[in-house]
């Protein structure tokens, strides 16, 4: 068995923390930042180290595994590591971003000796906690090497999708499908609701026929019991991941009419105040539009 690296963690949000939970259940050392106290007081409950700076956690990892909200903190993150990376350490930009700033991030880290990869997952912060996800790991094939076993921990599937960059448009095909498959569950549980049926009954029936699909079976169930809060992926942060889809399509001259017809909603649900639930709160959001029960 390979052994794992020293592990560091920039971002110890849903995702990060959810990171330092599997690696510490694989036996990996951990230490992480955030500016959040309690984020990093967390951590150490964990058994890993929570530090103050991303300074720290370059010094101290073999590898590191970049959690960031946006690309402001990427670079961020970036400028304060720098001084402190070393030839051959590798780092994984693990977030749905601009890929131009993952870009301009791993030509500032190349100068250093360092490597940055392009590593988006899929999947939610519910699975992340259960290691239920895919790395779309890109860029140098023998940095990737060095990392995998720390990945490893962390998701079921592993994957070295190509060149940097190949990552996040990888995503951004995933998350097309997220955005229009959560919005479809939510669609046909309104239907199954408004003709009467036991929606238990529904999603147990549909999910072991063709209609499934993955958010049906991972948001299902938090349409069914109304559970949007602790969000797996907040709406608000979500459209984020919303108007990068629809930008890369711009950008590639590509059609993406039901991911259009889809945007509509999302945005309801930030009129109706839920921008902190969950993104199954489509389901509610719906509901509201038909006088519905959904709150």
């Amino acid at each position: 068995m390979t052994a794992l690296p020293r592990v560091g963690l920039i971002g110890l949000g849903i995702m990060g923390m959810a990171y330092a939970g599997n690696l510490r259940k694989a036996g990996a050392e951990v230490l992480g930042t955030e500016p959040l106290p309690a984020a990093r007081a967390a951590l150490d409950a964990l058994g890993g180290r929570g530090v103050a700076t991303a300074a720290e956690v370059a010094q101290g990892a073999d590898v590191v595994m970049m959690a960031l909200p946006s690309a402001k903190a990427l670079a961020a993150g970036g400028e304060e590591m720098l001084p402190h990376l070393r030839a051959g350490q590798v780092l994984a930009e693990m977030g749905t971003l601009p890929l131009e700033a993952k870009e301009a991030a791993r030509d500032l880290i190349a100068a250093t000796g360092a490597v940055l990869l392009d590593c988006p997952v899929s999947g939610t912060g519910a699975q992340a906690a259960k290691g239920d996800l895919v790395v779309f790991a890109s860029g140098a094939a023998e940095a990737f090497a060095r990392i995998r076993p720390a990945f490893d921990a962390i998701a079921r599937d592993v994957r070295h999708v190509g060149d940097f960059g190949t990552g996040m448009k990888l995503k951004y095909v995933a998350n097309l499908l997220v955005t229009i498959h959560n919005l479809a569950a939510a669609e046909a549980l309104l239907l199954a609701e408004k003709s009467g049926l036991d929606l238990a009954m529904v999603f147990d029936a549909i999910r072991s026929g063709a209609g499934t699909s993955r958010m049906f079976e991972v948001r299902g169930p938090l349409m069914i019991e109304g559970r949007y809060e602790p969000a797996t992926m907040k709406m608000d942060v979500y459209q984020k991941d919303l108007a990068l889809i629809m930008d890369h399509a711009r950008a590639v001259d590509c059609p993406v009419p039901l991911m259009a017809a889809s945007l509509p909603f999302y945005s309801a649900a930030l009129a109706q105040g839920r921008h902190a639930q969950d993104t199954a709160s489509l389901f509610a959001v719906l509901q509201q539009m038909t006088k519905g029960s959904g709150q």
